[in-house]
């Protein structure tokens, strides 16, 4: 790397590695079913959250996206995992990251609000029934994320623990 007294050379800096990112929450109901929501732009079921906008952290997208998607802004708790996620084409590789997003009281249920344009439902599963509904990786860094729920966040490469 060169380095000179303004900083590092530009030619270097756009020779770095550049990854896709997004944030969701794993949020639960009162019997410890987790919320999905199913997206109507793509096929399958998805977690409320979404891609980081330019020069937003993780957690301010969460929170955006929570109030885009669900029409609420719960506290976002903190965070449960990353993910690195390899690339699959057309995808870069990505780094998700999954925050808690608490347990929802049956008030807090009635006043979601899904935009039509974006989100044409949502449900509680049970954490079992996650591998059939969502994409593998995803299920299993929400099931990654559900064993340590109350614990330092988790490091985890295409929904696996490491070590």
């Amino acid at each position: 790397m060169s380095v000179s007294d303004k900083g590092p050379d530009p030619s270097y800096i756009a020779g770095l590695v550049r990854v896709r990112a997004a944030a969701g929450a794993l949020i639960r109901d009162e019997a410890g079913h987790v919320l999905v929501v199913h997206p109507t732009y793509k096929d399958g079921w998805d977690i409320p959250g979404g891609m980081l906008e330019m020069d937003e952290s993780p957690q301010t997208a969460c929170a955006r996206e929570i109030k885009e998607e669900l029409g609420i802004a719960p506290e976002i708790g903190p965070l449960l995992c990353v993910d690195w996620v390899p690339p699959h084409p057309p995808w870069d590789g990505g780094l998700m990251f999954v925050f808690d997003g608490g347990v929802f009281t049956d008030r807090e249920l009635a006043d979601i609000r899904l935009p039509p344009d974006e989100l044409d439902r949502f449900e509680f599963v049970a954490p079992d029934e996650l591998d059939g509904l969502l994409a593998l990786g995803l299920a299993r860094r929400l099931k990654a994320c559900l064993r340590g729920l109350g614990t330092t966040g988790s490091y985890l490469e295409d929904g696996f623990p490491l070590g």
